[in-house]
């Protein structure tokens, strides 16, 4: 490993994590690993550990061009995979060494595991799917939330190679999320239908959040898409209530 450090919180002692399936958890812009962990209990436990990241650097912290890495070593109420503006905008390169820095960590935690998913909550989601599409086929599925993906056509990422893959994909959100930019929403949809075996789900009401009729979909989503269990509700009925599916052609 390199210099670089980590702050991971498991849902599972190190000792009963062997052959279950790791869903790696990460946070919000300005949050912590504390965050999306609480969501685990959730979540399906069986085969299941979850594990909580904390983002490398306080949040705004700034892009340097000299820099070699995400990693910042300080302390702060919360933190950032990468800087943004306030049009949500960053730095291509900045977003690379983010992805690398959770790459690398995955890379040598992942032995124990049967599979590695990733769960990204909006700039989180940002990160996810820049790891899948710089790693195709090292990844069993992308759970995204109130997120997006990177709008770039930078060679870090490997689209066409991802598409071969057919890696399942669950992107939820509300309709009336004011927090991600329309145009980023418009790009995301288009890079799952393109390159990805997606699925999209709205949910009324949950704004920048999580609602509960998510979760238990998620749930589903890993039951079904890692683990290989017969599904229990259809796609086309999984927004029952509050939610809107709209199908694999997210």
């Amino acid at each position: 490993m390199s210099e670089n450090k980590y702050v991971v919180e498991y849902t599972r002692p190190e000792n009963e994590r062997a052959g279950t399936h790791l869903v790696l958890m990460l946070h919000g812009y300005g949050s912590q690993e504390h965050d999306l962990l609480s969501l685990a209990a959730h979540l399906p436990q069986e085969g299941f550990t979850y594990a909580s990241m904390r983002a490398p650097q306080p949040v705004g912290s700034q892009f340097s061009a000299d820099s070699t890495g995400a990693y910042i070593a300080a302390d702060a109420i919360g933190y950032q995979w990468y800087p943004l503006n306030q049009q949500l905008e960053s730095d291509q390169r900045a977003i690379e060494q983010a992805s690398d820095y959770v790459l690398e960590w995955v890379r040598a935690n992942r032995e124990p595991y049967a599979s590695v998913t990733l769960l990204g909550f909006s700039q989180g989601m940002g990160i996810a799917t820049s790891m899948v599409r710089h790693a195709p086929g090292e990844f069993a599925a992308v759970v995204g939330l109130s997120g997006y993906a990177v709008d770039s056509d930078s060679p870090y990422f490997k689209d066409g190679e991802l598409k071969k893959t057919e890696l399942p994909v669950f992107f939820g959100r509300d309709q009336e999320d004011p927090v991600i930019p329309q145009e980023m929403v418009n790009y995301t949809y288009d890079w799952i239908r393109k390159y990805t075996d997606g699925i999209k789900v709205l949910y009324a009401g949950a704004g920048h959040g999580v609602s509960a009729m998510e979760i238990r979909h998620v749930g589903e989503f890993l039951e079904v898409k890692v683990q290989g269990k017969e599904p229990r509700i259809r796609a086309q009925k999984v927004a029952e209530a509050t939610g809107t599916a709209e199908g694999s052609d997210a």
